[in-house]
């Protein structure tokens, strides 16, 4: 078992920037490629990006292309989403997710595991 909490969501103005995180604890001695995904109330949850174990490859959704970086230190068990350039229709709950694997995954239904989420929330 691997849980996950994230932390670093807020209010933010459009423009500009959070840093979230995602710290996991439990079985972390396994390889787990990580993702962020979002929901809006009413709407399904939509991937947003992922990472591989290694870091080495990276995918993110067209939306948040050259505005959000995900990164992570495996040393610390934590991965990251930086998100610049906010914008109101970035409004959502964040939420992280595990997959013990080496690759990326970018399906939800592929991940195992999940956290509870972090509001962010972009006012025009």
């Amino acid at each position: 078992q691997v849980q996950l909490v994230e932390s670093g969501g807020g209010l933010v103005q459009a423009g500009g920037s959070l840093r979230l995180s995602c710290a996991a604890s439990g079985r972390t001695y396994y390889t787990y490629a990580m993702g962020w995904f979002r929901q809006d109330p009413g709407k399904e949850r939509e991937f947003v990006a992922a990472i591989s174990w290694s870091g080495g490859n990276t995918y993110y959704t067209d939306s948040v292309k050259g505005r959000f970086t995900i990164s992570r230190d495996n040393a610390k068990n934590t991965v990251y989403l930086q998100m610049n350039g906010l914008k109101p229709e970035d409004t959502a709950v964040y939420y992280c997710a595990a997959k013990r694997t080496t690759k990326v995954v970018t399906t939800t239904y592929e991940y195992d595991y999940w956290g509870q989420g972090t509001q962010v929330t972009v006012s025009s």
